[in-house]
């Protein structure tokens, strides 16, 4: 049975029909465990077994814009603290983009998902890889994850490296959307190395080549990230950044750093 998570989203709606069409547009859905939504705060805290963005793909649905302000465990705060959440921004030479997602929801339960774009059909490995080195693309990332000095496996099994996440699968339209469970992996040890996906399909170690051991014969590495620390749940509650005047609904339609996104904030 999937472990539900909660995520709490800004959301912006202005009136009472605005509310209930986020209402009406997540209710009957069985993923969906819980909805709350707060009108006067823009916030809608959703309990489910979806990915996050499944359930802001649902909140836009209603022609409202959505964004992802903290994601945390489903059970009561009062008994779990936060244990970290941690998220990797994919890109690189090759159209292949996306977000990855880490949610430490037990301290034996870490939740990843994610969506990647621009994808070949068919399934590519994906792996934590030890060092957070962009300079050289996806070639600087340095091996998988192996603090254990483990051949490499697929998840779920005793002997593989803890950076051994096994395969996603693009459609037909080139996205790959995937959400999964790993008892090894822990968002504090990940903080600052980098996600990798890969050109081919990754063999789990059970290959005959020398290689299949080291890396499962995944391919070169088509677009990485490095893992950085996310907000948990009520931990954000920026509206607007403070350095640049940037409201959180146009964050999206300037760039991250630089002068347009100044100069954007100006407008």
């Amino acid at each position: 049975m999937a472990t539900p998570t909660k995520m709490e989203f800004a959301v912006n709606m202005t009136c009472m029909s605005c509310k209930s069409a986020i209402e009406n547009a997540l209710k009957n859905k069985p993923e969906i465990k819980s909805v709350s939504v707060n009108l006067g705060d823009q916030q809608v805290v959703v309990e489910t077994t979806l990915t996050t963005s499944e359930v802001k793909n649902l909140l836009e649905s209603t022609g409202r814009r959505a964004n992802l302000k903290g994601h945390g465990s489903a059970e009561p705060t009062t008994s779990v603290k936060h244990l970290g959440a941690a998220v990797s921004m994919l890109q690189g030479p090759s159209c292949v983009e996306g977000v990855v997602r880490f949610l430490q929801a037990t301290e034996n339960t870490c939740i990843i998902e994610g969506t990647l774009d621009n994808l070949k059909p068919g399934p590519h490995g994906l792996n934590i890889h030890e060092f957070g080195d962009l300079s050289n693309g996806c070639e600087s990332c340095g091996p998988h994850y192996n603090p254990y000095n483990s051949r490499h496996g697929a998840p779920g099994e005793n002997e593989r490296h803890v950076g051994d996440l096994g395969n996603i699968v693009a459609d037909e339209n080139g996205r790959a959307t995937f959400r999964f469970e790993d008892d090894k992996m822990k968002v504090w040890d990940i903080i600052g190395r980098s996600v990798v996906v890969h050109d081919a399909e990754d063999d789990l170690g059970r290959g005959l080549a020398a290689e299949s051991k080291l890396h499962g014969n995944s391919g070169i590495g088509l677009s990485c990230g490095i893992v950085a620390r996310s907000a948990g749940l009520f931990q954000n509650p920026k509206k607007f950044c403070q350095c640049d005047g940037v409201v959180i609904w146009d964050e999206r339609d300037v760039p991250l750093t630089g002068p347009r996104r100044q100069q954007q904030s100006l407008l």
